[in-house]
């Protein structure tokens, strides 16, 4: 029999401190071997390289005092392994250092100027190319792999750079490529050069060509096939993500994929991977469906089969790198009730999967933990918006009645939540409360359509198809709506800011990590990588300047009158301080119930492990005061 006990007020095995120390895992990574496999781990606010050889036991390669992590954009992008060397990105300085498998200490092979990321060596081992920037001017770079000539830059002139990848006989060179003020989930073009190698001197590129993409159609990760006959890559030209192979000889396009699904996603970071090759021939893919990830494999028939062993306990997957050896694909993946792995898929035995790094103990009983449910519902215009619902989850407690439900925004604002681990969903299930996570109008996974409807309207969709969720729940007594409370960071804590000016009293309180407040501020005070991404999502100034003041939460402060907690990171170069700053001044200046954290050396989101114990403390506090006993 479980004990009755107040929502809200259950004990849970997921702590801040648990959740405080688990590992990031990210960006497998095969050596030229086909053997050797390396990852990234975040370890609060460092990232390590962590090494495995064959079955061996895994070991730590970058050195104690170093943190690698690429910064151009949001990063990503930030190592790769090739004849048995590792080259990735330091924090510190944003240069490009070597180090050889076998050990022995790192060397930089560019210089400490501007910012590196997407390190990918030609197939001979001999040359280096990377995606940089310097004074706003991006660029892909090139570099020996010795680091005994001073780099150069191969491909600039656009805005924007990312993926580059070469064929396997290191004689072409593809890449993607856009300009102000597109994001690249709006429009991009993949570039498909010739490089030629003078004598004595670094390549050069030859000729240059648009194969695909354009203003309105987003192309995502440029793929050679081993056998070097074809180039891979993901187009939203029919509407949604779909794999595309064009044959390099005749130049002959065609899909690979028909179906609903999409098969890319926002490129928010580089070096993002949604499908590998192997060195058996197979193509691996991602497809997501309802907010579920999926992998499906292609042979030569080029029929594709889904792998079915993986689907059923993983949910999200990303970070696909396929063995030059063998049949296996590395990924990272994770579960509604399964946090991050790095796995091995061996695609010839009968998808055999085995775990290579677990992001942290598992020690909670998946019985313990919530299941959630992908959910539709009618919006405030006749539309139609998802999300997943969590239900409060217990072994040992529960309650009656409707349960008190978090609303979690996600970010981006063009982004997607998916039913993989989320831990901050589990934090609040555990505790007795209800958790809807909203992927409103504008966000990805859905279809192209689906995304533009938050063109102009950022604000409006995503505000009303949050609380309309609230309203659906409740309808089916999944909710109190009484005791509904809103949550997000960045653009979704813009959301949080929003619905409680738009909505005061819908919300029992909300919960704003580094929220956009302004929208003036924003568009001339945040990093180059958004500098022009409001233009899509409000309008291009000045023309709609009366948009951005009307949209803007912090010229309409007046009328935030629930309790708000903020918590924001002193040096974050995207939505910066002054943001928080401003509505903590108004809130403070009206009395109205608040909290304001700010966490120093913290940017946008929290990486040290003491603060996100601080954090996930105060938030549980700040509910129980002003949710759950008020």
């Amino acid at each position: 029999m479980k004990e009755q006990r107040m929502y809200g007020l259950w004990p849970s095995p997921i702590s801040g401190k648990s959740l405080a120390t688990s590992l990031r895992l990210s960006e497998p990574c095969w050596d030229t071997d086909g053997k050797t496999l390396a990852w990234l781990e975040g370890r609060s606010d460092r990232g390590v390289i962590v090494v495995q050889e064959g079955d061996s036991a895994t070991r730590d390669l970058t050195p104690g005092d170093m943190s690698v992590r690429a910064f151009v954009g949001y990063g990503g992008g930030d190592f790769t392994l090739s004849r048995g060397v590792c080259y990735f990105v330091g924090q510190a300085d944003q240069r490009i250092y070597r180090q050889a498998l076998v050990g022995g200490p790192p060397r930089p092979i560019t210089p400490g100027f501007g910012a590196a990321a997407s390190p990918t060596v030609s197939p001979d081992g001999s040359w280096l190319v990377y995606v940089h920037t310097y004074e706003d001017v991006d660029a892909i770079a090139i570099v020996d792999t010795e680091g005994k000539h001073w780099p150069a830059r191969l491909a600039e002139g656009r805005d924007f750079v990312m993926q580059p990848a070469w064929h396997p006989d290191g004689k072409r060179l593809a890449w993607v490529e856009w300009d102000h003020p597109n994001m690249p989930w709006d429009g991009t073009e993949l570039r498909l050069a010739d490089v030629s190698y003078p004598e004595g001197g670094l390549p050069l590129l030859a000729s240059s060509q648009k194969v695909a993409g354009g203003p309105s159609t987003a192309i995502f990760q440029p793929l050679f096939t081993p056998d070097g006959t074809g180039l891979l890559y993901v187009s939203d030209e029919s509407g949604n993500g779909q794999v595309y192979r064009r044959t390099l000889q005749t130049g002959r396009v065609e899909r690979l994929t028909d179906d609903d699904f999409d098969y890319g996603a926002p490129a928010w970071n580089q070096g993002m991977r949604r499908m590998a090759v192997t060195g058996a021939g197979a193509t691996v893919l991602t497809r997501v469906s309802g907010a579920f990830d999926s992998l499906l494999m292609t042979g030569p028939t080029r029929v594709p089969r889904q792998l079915d062993d993986l689907a059923a306990d993983y949910g999200a997957v990303g970070g696909l790198a396929g063995s030059p050896a063998d049949g296996r694909i590395a990924l990272v993946a994770s579960g509604a009730t399964r946090p991050e792995r790095v796995l091995v898929v061996d695609t010839l035995a009968e998808n055999h999967i085995s775990v290579r790094r677990r992001s942290d103990g598992e020690s909670v009983p998946m019985a313990g933990l919530s299941q959630p449910e992908h959910l539709s519902w009618p919006s405030f215009d006749g539309g139609t918006a998802h999300g997943l619902y969590y239900p409060p989850a217990s072994e040992g407690f529960e309650s009656s009645g409707p349960a008190p439900v978090v609303v979690l925004v996600h970010g981006g604002p063009t982004s997607q939540v998916k039913a993989g681990w989320a831990a901050n969903a589990q934090f609040f299930a555990t505790r007795g409360y209800g958790v809807l996570l909203v992927n409103y109008r504008g966000s990805t996974g859905y279809g192209r359509q689906y995304m533009l409807k938050l063109r102009d309207s950022w604000g409006v969709y995503d505000v009303h198809d949050c609380a309309r969720g609230v309203d659906a729940l409740a309808a089916r007594g999944l909710a109190d709506a009484g005791k509904a409370v809103i949550m997000g960071g960045s653009a979704g804590g813009y959301t949080v800011l929003k619905s409680l000016v738009d909505l005061p009293g819908f919300y029992k309180a909300g919960v704003c990590m580094f929220g956009v407040s302004n929208l003036f501020t924003l568009a001339s005070d945040t990093h180059k990588f958004e500098a022009r991404y409001l233009d899509s999502l409000i309008g291009p100034l000045p023309q709609a300047a009366q948009l951005y003041r009307d949209r803007s939460p912090i010229f309409h402060a007046e009328r935030i009158v629930d309790p708000v907690a903020l918590f924001q990171g002193d040096i974050d170069r995207v939505v910066p301080r002054a943001q928080s700053d401003a509505i903590a001044a108004s809130l403070r200046g009206r009395g109205v119930p608040h909290e304001y954290h700010v966490y120093e050396g913290e940017g946008h989101g929290w990486r040290k492990s003491e603060t996100i114990e601080q954090f996930w403390a105060a938030v549980e506090r700040f509910l129980r005061e002003h949710v759950l006993y008020a």
